[in-house]
């Protein structure tokens, strides 16, 4: 029995050592796919010039699992489960955080962290650090842009963005772009800047915003001049977005919303409408008595009722009827990225729609981009970038303005079954611009950049790039004839609008080609305190153009615009073509010593074809300097301040934007009938229409700048405020000469221009726990002041002479209306023909000098002050709380002097036009009391005192300060809230 019992307690232990061990293997093997998952990481961490990061700390996301790069930048990690993310990490870097799923080998190009004084600034062929910089540079982030489109058009997305850069629109059209001004006016001729995308000669509006890495404006001469001749109104350099190595993204973005008429201009009714008539023809006529010369009492009293019996003979038309009070857009953007070691790339797609308040007047703007980088080893990157740009804009034959507003109540553009209505001489402007036909533009751009890096030595790069362009428009513009129907009789042809009788087309052909080949070598040595930058460049440009035109006319079809349908006899076609090149060699010296003192030299040789080979190369040199007091050692212990530099520029820039010949004397063709007895044959004619100059030569523009860059507890407030002069001289101006010779006028350097101004933006940041905030501020003033223009004189409403501003409003000055005929006895007047009522001018001089009881506009007209916006100012204030942000951005203008057209303010104007609302219960009138006429704000009802449309002509609609307005304004251009999914 013992030995029984000492038998099953064995066996009793060799089963738990059994069990025990059964047991651990199914751990093991349970173990062995937990322990498959996990990997053993490796890479590389580099920055975005190629060179290694030793020290980047590499993490497993949410683990202290980790470890640092080598000196070559390479890294192992290992125990790295499948399904993790890498943190890469290191000082002045942006972190970035990279899903492993399943890579073993992962590498990462790292980007400097863009705050304060370490952002990277793009500048002319290169970047710079923000705390380097000793020229005046603005930027943007794409970012930043992203959220404020609201626009189709970049340039109208950086409206009060950037202080010293302005942008104004002429109309709210689909696909219209704003107008760029950088630093004010700087010329007579063209001001607008000069565009370089990615290195290479460009336009805003060709680019998609989720394309854009920054935008940097270039306002001074240091940071300008390196582009020289193309320089003088300023430079704005943009980076567009490329993939880099371990990054791999899908995105798709799409918008929709709508535009809406900030104010549709709004009229009187018929019955009101009558009345004035008759009280201005009263006025013109000498007669206040109870006659209604035009409009009977009867009709005027029976009026609403006869309207609503019939509409089609006794209208009473709200114009505003025939438009929409929105106009939808939408847009969709697909962009992805992707990356590895040896070959990165980012592509996007970008698809814009954007209606008129018109009908069936649709824009619509395709972009499709790819940016391709490819590492072949550490020496030698190379990179090919392609971009197609297709625009379609579906226009009719006439904008959309204020004007078409101002058709009387008592006519109507249609019948009330949809015909064209009877309106006047046919002058139905709203026919005309909903059927009068198409106007339809489309335009094809395919452009490219092939380059090369090679970086033989440490700290030398050699660059060569070859960007070509290509452009194909094309326009069809389609006019219908519009016949005019009777209102009771469809059949009765009564004429037709604008006295079209016929149908025509016209369509154009433009195709263009330009090629920028460009070679550089950059070379950057740092040793002990002293760190030098040097560049040295060479480019090339040329552009061809060629146009062709052809129409027919006397249309016997409607419906088919092509121009083999059309009568041979009324057929017609020409062409044209130019062609223009530039030659251009820089180079840029950049110094520091222990980042304290800064010196930075740029100069440009440029040779234009738009000169005589003896005059073509001008040089355009600059230098700037900078001081960075906080390094010095007695504001060390200033702990508030964390930044602080001071820093001024001298130097040129040029301007060579005035056609492609004028040193030559070119030869117009044309053709001329002769005629030989009874036979009449078509001769081929020529003559030289401009005197040309040989000897002119570039605009010049001298510019300094004095700036101040101020940071302060930790980076988190920002000044940066500027003060600038700009003295343009060489203004190509057409200078008279006399009649007798029989030419036109030729272009001479002899025009002057000085532009004074300054800026200032603020930013503040900050957070509070998980709230993390931004306001940012700038403002911007600046006044253009014409010199000695060669004794040439612009006068109109605005002015151009010595002494003014750039187109100053120039007219008489006022007093108030007139209230009594005593009053007008006793004052001067411009004729004889002035009443009580009208408006009344001050006598400020005659041919002596002293007031002569005269207002003559040879000496009693004046400057009145600027046209030009004055202290424009934007901002933005941003929020973000864990997954949800706000962003609210505004702009405006502090002061501007605007023009009431008289389109506007003249009721009944031609006798006939529509009468504003505003105006019916505020103007001078017999039948008002003195009470009320002493309040009125416009003056009596007078065609007489009018003058034609031509607001020079006449007395009360004259030019004069009476219509300048405050046109000053503050805008909530965006308010966004967003969350973000995790």
């Amino acid at each position: 029995m013992r030995k029984k019992n000492e038998s099953e307690k064995l066996w009793q232990q060799v089963r738990k050592y059994l069990a025990i061990i059964f047991l651990g293997l199914i751990g093991v093997f349970c173990y062995m796919p937990v322990m498959s998952q996990n990997l053993t990481v490796s890479g590389s961490v580099g920055n975005i010039e190629g060179e290694a990061i030793p020290g980047a700390t590499v993490v497993v996301k949410g683990t202290t699992i980790g470890t640092t790069t080598d000196a070559d930048g390479n890294y192992m990690l290992g125990n790295v489960p499948r399904d993790a993310v890498l943190v890469f990490s290191f000082v002045g870097m942006k972190n970035q955080e990279i899903p492993v799923a399943g890579k073993i080998n992962i590498s990462v190009v790292m980007e400097q962290e863009v705050i304060g004084i370490e952002e990277v600034v793009a500048v002319g062929y290169g970047t710079v650090k923000k705390a380097d910089l000793t020229g005046s540079v603005a930027t943007i982030q794409g970012e930043e842009l992203i959220s404020k489109k609201s626009t189709v058009k970049i340039t109208n997305a950086l409206q009060g963005t950037m202080p010293g850069v302005s942008v104004t629109r002429s109309n709210g059209e689909p696909g219209t772009s704003g107008s760029v001004r950088v630093r004010g006016i700087t010329t007579i001729g063209d001001s607008n800047p000069l565009v370089i995308v990615d290195g290479i000669p460009g336009s805003l509006d060709d680019l998609n915003p989720e394309d854009i890495e920054s935008i940097s404006v270039l306002k001074d001469a240091a940071s300008a001049s390196i582009f020289g001749s193309k320089a003088a109104a300023g430079v704005i350099v943009v980076r567009t977005r490329r993939g880099k190595p371990g990054q791999m993204e899908l995105k798709y973005d799409v918008q929709y919303g709508w535009d809406q008429p900030t104010r549709i201009p709004e009229n009187t009714g018929a019955v009101t409408y009558m009345k004035m008539v008759n009280e201005l023809i009263w006025n013109d006529n000498g007669n206040t008595g109870t006659e209604f010369p035009r409009y009977s009492k009867e009709l005027i009293e029976d009026y609403p009722s006869l309207h609503a019996e019939n509409p089609n003979l006794y209208p009473d038309t709200d114009w505003s009827q025939y438009i929409k009070n929105f106009s939808p857009r939408q847009n969709h953007t697909v962009s992805f990225t992707a990356g590895e070691e040896k070959f990165s790339t980012r592509g996007s797609v970008s698809y814009d729609m954007v209606e008129s308040v018109i009908d069936d007047r649709p824009y619509e703007n395709f972009i499709a981009r790819v940016n391709n980088d490819v590492r072949i080893n550490k020496v030698l990157t190379a990179y090919l970038d392609i971009q197609y740009i297709y625009s379609h804009d579906q226009r009719k034959q006439s904008t959309p303005s204020p004007t078409l507003f101002n058709g009387e109540p008592t006519e109507r553009a249609y019948w009330t079954d949809g015909r064209v209505a009877v309106y006047r001489n046919g002058e139905n402007a709203f026919a005309r611009l909903l059927d009068g036909g198409d106007d339809t533009r489309w335009n094809n751009e395919i452009s490219g950049r092939l380059g090369m890096d090679i970086k033989p030595v440490e700290g030398l790069k050699l660059s060569g790039v070859f960007a070509p362009h290509f452009t194909f428009y094309k326009r069809k513009d389609h006019s219908l004839a519009l016949p005019m129907t009777s209102w009771n009789n469809p059949t009765e042809i009564v004429g037709y609008v604008y006295g079209i009788k016929k149908t025509s087309l016209s369509e154009y052909r433009n195709d263009s080609k330009s090629f920028t080949s460009q070679f550089l070598a950059d070379y950057t040595k740092s040793f002990d305190d002293h760190s030098l930058t040097l560049l040295a460049g060479y480019e090339y440009y040329y552009s061809f153009s060629e146009a062709l035109s052809a129409s027919r006319d006397q249309y016997e079809l409607d419906d088919y615009p092509y121009l083999n349908l059309g009568p041979l006899d009324y057929r017609d076609n020409s062409g044209s073509a130019s062609e223009y090149a530039s030659r251009s060699y820089f180079g840029r010296v950049m110094y520091n010593y222990k980042s304290k003192y800064l010196l930075q030299a740029n100069a440009r040789y440029d040779g234009s074809s738009r000169f005589d080979k003896d005059y073509r190369f001008g040089l355009f040199p600059s230098v700037s300097l900078g001081w960075v007091i906080s390094e010095e050692a007695f504001m060390k212990n200033i702990s508030a301040i964390s930044f602080l530099k001071l820093r001024a520029s001298y130097g040129t820039l040029g301007n060579e934007r005035i056609g492609n010949y004028p040193y030559q004397s070119t030869v117009a063709f044309n053709y001329a009938l002769m005629s030989s007895g009874t036979d009449v044959s078509s001769t081929q004619t020529a003559y030289i229409p401009r005197y040309a100059i040989k000897d002119i030569s570039w605009e010049t523009t001298k510019t300094w700048d004095i700036g101040l860059d101020a940071n302060f507890f930790d980076n988190k407030l920002q000044f940066v405020v500027d003060y600038y002069r700009k003295n343009t001289s060489d203004m190509l101006l057409a200078l008279e000469i006399p009649d007798y010779i029989g030419l036109d006028n030729p272009n001479q350097n002899t025009g002057k221009m000085e532009t004074k101004g300054w800026e200032l933006e603020v930013r503040y940041r900050n957070s509070l726990g998980d709230l993390n905030y931004s306001i940012s501020a700038n403002i911007s003033d600046s006044k253009s002041i014409m010199g000695d223009l060669g004794g040439t004189e612009f006068l109109g409403d605005q002015v151009k002479y010595k002494g003014s501003e750039f187109n100053e409003w120039y007219g008489y000055k006022s007093d108030g209306i007139y209230q009594t005929q005593e009053e007008v006895d006793n004052s001067a007047t411009i004729n004889n023909r002035v009443k009580p009522g009208d408006l009344r001018y001050i006598d400020i001089s005659g041919p002596d000098g002293v007031p002569d009881g005269k207002i003559s506009a040879e000496y009693d007209k004046t400057l009145l002050g600027g046209s030009l916006p004055r202290y424009e100012y934007g901002g933005n204030i941003r929020l973000d709380y864990k997954n949800f942000d706000f962003s609210l951005i505004f702009q405006g203008v502090g002061k501007r002097l605007s023009y009431l057209n008289v389109n506007i303010v003249q009721p009944v104007r031609g006798g006939i036009l529509a009468v504003p609302t505003f105006i019916a219960d505020n103007y001078w009138s017999h039948y008002n009391t003195d009470e009320q006429n002493r309040k009125a704000e416009y003056p009596r009802l007078s065609e007489v005192a009018a003058g034609s449309q031509n607001r020079n002509n006449g007395h009360q609609y004259v030019t004069s300060d009476y219509w300048l307005i405050d046109g000053s304004y503050f805008r909530l251009k965006n308010i966004i809230l967003g969350y973000t999914f995790p």
